[in-house]
């Protein structure tokens, strides 16, 4: 994997992005950054085009849109196909989220959502015919985001 040099801008750009990045325009990072908007908007750009933004995702509240049961399933996948039953599970229906683990025999997470426990019941069958051993799951109460305070400016004072 090819790694980008980040200097200072760009990391406080990417941490601004992060608090917010629906309602922060170029021109409100360029105002606390006291740098161009033109500057921010060529610096998102070339951040996009090197694939180090690789989108930007709605927060969902999913009980309130009418999915009360929020899940994460912790699968084991050999490892010679553990990319591709990732990626396949991506396919299940109400499957939201899917994280490989390079480490362990608990090696792909899974979020999903349902309207009943006979959803996440489905959910798990699919999952199991792909060929998934499923070894835990979470009932999750919610889930918190915030940005990475690694990209911050820190002054040397």
């Amino acid at each position: 994997m090819d790694t980008v040099e980040l200097d200072e801008i760009d990391r406080q750009i990417l941490y601004e992005l992060q608090k917010d990045a629906r309602t922060t325009s170029s021109s409100d990072i360029a105002g606390e950054l006291d740098i161009s908007s033109s500057t921010v908007r060529n610096r998102i750009q070339k951040l996009e085009d090197e694939g180090v933004i690789r989108g930007y995702h709605i927060d969902i509240d999913y009980e309130k849109a009418g999915y009360p049961l929020f899940t994460k399933i912790i699968c084991t996948a050999p490892i010679s196909e553990r990319e591709e039953l990732a990626d396949e599970a991506r396919q299940v229906e109400s499957v939201t989220a899917v994280r490989e683990i390079m480490t362990g025999q608990r090696n792909v997470y899974v979020n999903a959502i349902g309207r009943s426990h006979d959803d996440l019941s489905r959910i798990g069958r699919e999952l199991s015919e792909l060929g998934l051993t499923i070894v835990d799951e979470q009932l999750i109460r919610d889930e918190y985001y915030c940005p990475y305070h690694g990209f911050l400016l820190r002054s040397d004072g």
